[in-house]
């Protein structure tokens, strides 16, 4: 009796997603809606570390997408809080205040 032959079972490479990539989206969206500061960090650090991991990965490790996303919303953020920090140092120099009405009027 012979058994026709059978090619041995050979298990084809799979890739997977970066965990860091995935971990810089949540920061930039993060940071982008409830913590500023630490989710913008965050996104930057995970970021950068990601598209390094993506690189050295050889095709076999996806995500970069995620983590570009990622990137632009930290560094987006952090710009945004920079230019809003200028703004609250320059303004009151030149003389231009903000006037909110009804907040700190006790005169009725």
């Amino acid at each position: 009796m012979n058994q026709p032959y059978q090619q041995p079972y050979q298990q084809l490479p799979t890739t997977h997603t970066s965990t860091l990539a995935i971990i810089s989206l949540i920061g930039g969206i993060t940071g982008f809606s409830i913590l500023p500061i630490l989710g913008s960090i965050v996104a930057v650090i995970t970021g950068h570390m990601a598209h390094s991991e993506i690189k050295k990965g050889g095709g076999m490790i996806t995500g970069k997408g995620m983590a570009t996303a990622g990137l632009i919303m930290g560094y987006l953020t952090i710009a945004g809080g920079i230019c809003i920090l200028c703004l609250a140092i320059v303004l009151p120099l030149l003389g231009i205040g903000l006037s909110i009405p009804f907040i700190g009027n006790t005169s009725y």
